[in-house]
């Protein structure tokens, strides 16, 4: 068929939706070359695809074509909106084919329904059909329908409106008005261009208004408008418009506005609103209505998938599987129910007809309850976020339940019963949230799923009024009540979300000592010293505890694992409670990339998953088998181990000013600067190259002020570059000398004694890697020393062993282990009599110690030669004697080569010398154990656990 013969036959065509619409796809399908569907097509390629096959009536789709498209016929010249709404409603149960398409014999309209993609329309009228390439587009929606995929994603337009509404938002605020009242107005207007784009506000109201105000008239229009929309029967001239409210629109307050402020606002209207993505809407406007989070503008956000990891298995498995139940029961009842009409129909005693009918009344009305009950069920459902931020975890939770309702109602709807109208909605969710810009936005971008999930199935708005209020999304502190007893949470059966990340140590800086000090009162039973994020945890273990909750999932740092953090979890630990857990994952917080843990436990027992993968129980520390959580702190490794110093100021100094102070003669108490001068080394200095960077130490106690200035040249450069900073610190609980450092730590020089060096790793690095360090050299805080100076120590230190201890008693930072005295070096047991409580001298004729030590001499010598071979190194002595000489390249070819040489590039290359020099030293330690050579790991492990639990 020619497509002028095409037009010819189906133009102004009488015939009737149902007469015409087969034969009319048939001759399309002729006309563009590709084969309609037949019975071998069944299942992949079918007309009326859906509920006929059950009740009877029409399918919920006229033509159905797997993974491309989903069509829906209407007679000519009838409403194809309505056409498009009853597709997009049963699109769940085509499987949500990417192309929706509508069409009587004379248009034909294909939208696109993409995931995340903004959406696209393409019309095509009979006539259209002459050109090549309209036929083509035909053609791709059977052959190639993912070639319709649009390039632009929501994503995009979201941040491009959340661009210019940040760009608005700062020109208001620099124009004298507050912050809150600028992003309540921000957001009205926010909300107005998506009404208008999903046709709650009548006739492009709101373009028009912007289009046709200048600056002087533009406030009083906002006014008039957002007085019609609080109010019931509001009109604006002789337009009726609908009843918003719901808190946003309480009142007519709005901002004046210039002439670039209108011209943001035209900008803005031009986009299309209906498209926006309402999970991260909240996030990026927070970012530029919130004057402290501009910074983060531009920054990445977390994706949806990253939180269904959560909401999928705390909400939804459960809620799933309830259903799975019902619709069983369901299908039982209704065959029951056919059963008994036959029996009725084929039966002539009047007596057992009746009885049969009222069996079959019976079994349908069972049916029934089933189904409303679980909609009854999914209604009463309660989804707690604490710490909801702008709302992403509400927003795609809600969407999730309306999701799982639609679909229930799709497939009762398939066993022949009625479907009701979607009833969940937005009370579902409950929020926590402390900044009130974040809490508003929550509210908003809630109010804007909940009208797009609407819209995407085919429904109408909820109205009068169109935002019902949302006071179950509450602006306050969720953990800290104002009375300073902890904080009382709604009751929900769910409790999800991604606590803020706070560290111990920056709590204080950043909450205030006394703020603080409270939050540790009112949980007595969390340990000091743990991150912000354990209180949520802590409190939502309280709330499954004590009945008030069912499950929860929530995101946390990875150091939930190790340290104080992880007693935390020891409850739900011990409960057999946690049912799945993401030890380790990719997050963003706060526009950054992080590391962290997800963690769900609930009320009753369930099969745990741990990182995806099945297994027997999940411990505190997030590790599946044996649990070292209970690990305890040994008397025989106390007072070894030491973070090295805090310096708390600007007290590095380069090697030239180093050395400058070191050469300076004539201070007026007749010493030398290398008194207060010395090296100093950071974790980079371990693991990558010795940066020459230098301390001026003043120790602690030793100097008065009038005694710490005789050393002049160190003393000025502190007046300068420290002083004014330390000083204006000080009560928040540093050091009361502002010369000093922060914490000195003398502890770890007191136990080194007369020892010239001792054993530093980084606190957080990829690899646990060991170092001697000269004693003249003071460490960094992000080291720990070893107040040990015998090989011994240091090759059981460095042995897979003692690494595997540590990876699974520390905890990490982003995908880099975190060393503590503490929770990995004083719970390690060493092998028996060469414990370091031991003087190295009562075990120096062992043959297992001599072993070790021999094995770790030959792999720090063989290491040494890599990092600084003879030939391209030349070694200078320091200007003060016995401070360690300088490794000076001895070219620039030898310069850029050594750039290379870092025990980090070392080990992650990991070459075979290096490997059989590791191999050689783990077999000796094994010997010192008493254990095979080849032990397994988790064996290993065992053994030192059982080894501790009996030195404890």
């Amino acid at each position: 068929m020619t497509p002028d013969e095409f037009i010819r036959t189906w133009s102004d065509n009488p015939l009737s939706e149902r007469a015409s619409a087969q034969a009319h796809f048939i001759a399309l399908c002729g006309l563009l070359g590709v084969e309609p569907p037949s019975p071998a097509t069944a299942g992949s390629f079918e007309f009326e695809k859906g509920a006929a096959k059950t009740t009877g009536g029409d399918g919920w789709a006229d033509v159905w074509l797997r993974d491309a498209f989903a069509w829906e016929y209407k007679k000519t010249k009838a409403n194809l909106d309505a056409a498009y709404a009853q597709v997009q409603r049963y699109a769940p149960a085509l499987d949500n084919p990417p192309l929706l398409i509508v069409s009587d014999t004379q248009r034909i309209v294909i939208r696109t329904a993409f995931t995340g993609a903004v959406q696209e329309r393409h019309d095509i009228a009979i006539g259209d059909l002459r050109d090549a390439d309209k036929r083509d587009l035909l053609r791709r929606a059977f052959q190639e329908p993912r070639s319709f995929r649009p390039k632009r994603t929501r994503a995009d337009l979201t941040e491009d409106a959340a661009a210019t509404f940040a760009d608005l938002a700062l020109r208001l605020r620099q124009a004298g008005h507050d912050a809150p009242v600028v992003a309540h107005f921000v957001n009205r207007l926010v909300f107005c261009m998506f009404a208008e784009d999903v046709r709650l506000l009548p006739e492009k109201m709101f373009e028009k208004m912007v289009f046709a105000s200048d600056p002087g008239s533009f406030e009083e229009n906002c006014r008039a408008l957002f007085a019609a929309m609080a109010s019931r029967g509001g009109r604006v001239g002789f337009t009726a418009i609908p009843w918003f409210n719901g808190g946003l629109f309480d009142d007519d307050t709005a901002l004046p506005v210039d002439a670039d402020d209108i011209a943001m606002l035209r900008k803005a209207a031009k986009m299309d609103w209906s498209q926006i993505d309402a999970s991260l809407l909240g996030t990026l406007f927070e970012r530029g209505l919130d004057p402290g989070k501009r910074s983060q503008l531009g920054a990445h956000y977390t994706d949806a998938a990253k939180i269904m990891q959560i909401v999928e298995p705390v909400v939804l498995r459960p809620l799933r599987a309830e259903w799975d139940a019902a619709r069983a029961a369901i299908e039982a009842a209704l065959e029951e129910e056919r059963a008994a009409k036959q029996d009725a129909a084929t039966t002539r005693a009047a007596a057992k007809a009746g009885a049969a009918t009222r069996r079959a009344n019976r079994a349908h009305d069972r049916a029934m309850k089933a189904h409303l009950g679980f909609l009854e069920r999914l209604r009463g459902v309660r989804v707690l976020d604490p710490a909801c931020g702008s709302g992403n975890f509400l927003n795609l939770t809600l969407t999730a339940l309306k999701d799982l309702e639609h679909r229930a109602n799709l497939d009762a709807e398939a066993m022949g019963l009625p479907r009701p109208a979607p009833s969940v909605g937005p009370e579902c969710v409950l929020g926590i949230e402390l900044s009130p810009y974040a809490a508003e936005l929550a509210r908003v971008s809630t109010w804007i799923a909940e009208i797009q999930w609407m819209r995407r199935n085919g429904f109408e708005a909820s109205k009068d009024p169109i935002l019902k209020p949302l006071g179950t999304i509450e602006c306050r502190d969720a953990v800290l009540a104002e009375d300073g007893t902890a904080a009382a949470w709604p009751e929900a059966e769910f409790i999800v979300g991604n606590p803020p990340f706070l560290g111990n140590k920056r709590m204080i800086a950043e909450l205030g000592e006394d703020y603080a000090k409270a939050l540790r009162a009112a949980y007595p039973d969390v340990p000091g010293g743990v991150d912000l994020v354990a209180y949520w945890v802590a409190a939502a273990w309280r709330a499954v505890a004590a009945g008030r909750a069912a499950r929860v999932g929530l995101v946390t740092t990875n150091s939930i694992r190790g340290g104080a953090n992880r007693s935390v979890l020891a409850g739900p630990a011990e409960a057999g409670a946690i049912f799945e857990a993401w030890s380790d994952e990719p997050w963003t917080v706060a526009g950054a990339a992080v590391r962290v843990s997800m963690v769900m436990f609930g009320a009753e027992a369930e099969a745990p998953r741990l990182d995806g993968e099945a297994v027997g129980r999940i411990a505190a520390d997030l590790t599946a088998g044996l649990d070292l959580t209970g690990a305890a702190r040994l008397g025989e490794n106390r007072g070894v181990a030491f973070m090295g110093d805090t310096k708390g100021g600007a007290f590095d100094v380069d090697g030239e000013i180093a050395r400058r102070f070191l050469r300076a003669r004539g201070n007026p108490n007749g010493k030398p600067n290398s008194d207060v001068v010395r090296p100093w080394a950071n974790g980079m200095a371990l693991t990558r190259r010795w940066p020459d960077k230098w301390i001026i130490d003043y120790g602690m106690g030793q100097f008065s002020l009038q005694e710490a200035s005789l050393y002049e040249q160190p003393f000025e450069y502190l007046v300068v570059h420290v002083m004014d900073k330390r000083k204006a610190i000080q009560s928040k609980g540093y050091a009361k000398v502002w010369y000093e450092h922060e914490r000195p730590r003398p502890a770890l020089f007191e136990a080194l004694g007369a020892r010239l060096r001792y054993v530093a790793t980084p606190r957080v690095a990829k690899h646990r890697l060991f170092v001697w360090t000269a004693k003249s050299v003071l460490p960094d805080s992000q080291l720990i020393c070893v107040a040990r100076d015998d090989d011994t120590t240091f090759g059981i230190l460095h042995s897979r062993f003692h690494e595997a201890w540590s990876l699974r008693m520390g905890t990490s930072l982003e995908d880099r282990p975190r060393y503590t005295p503490s929770t990995t070096f004083e719970t390690f047991p060493f092998p028996e009599g060469l414990t370091p409580d031991l003087p190295a001298a009562a075990y120096a004729a062992d043959p297992r110690a001599q072993a070790i030590a021999a094995a770790a001499r030959e792999l720090d010598d063989k290491r040494e030669a890599w990092l600084n071979p003879p030939d391209l190194v030349r070694r200078v002595p320091e200007v003060v004697e016995g401070y360690p000489d300088r490794l000076l390249p001895v070219d620039e070819a030898a310069a850029t080569e050594l750039k290379k040489r870092t025990l980090t590039n070392l080990y992650n290359a990991r070459p075979a010398w290096l490997d059989g020099l590791h191999r050689r030293l783990d077999a000796a330690v094994a010997a010192a154990y008493g254990w095979p050579e080849d032990i397994a790991e988790d064996d290993a492990l065992a053994r030192l656990l059982e080894l501790n639990r009996a030195r404890a």
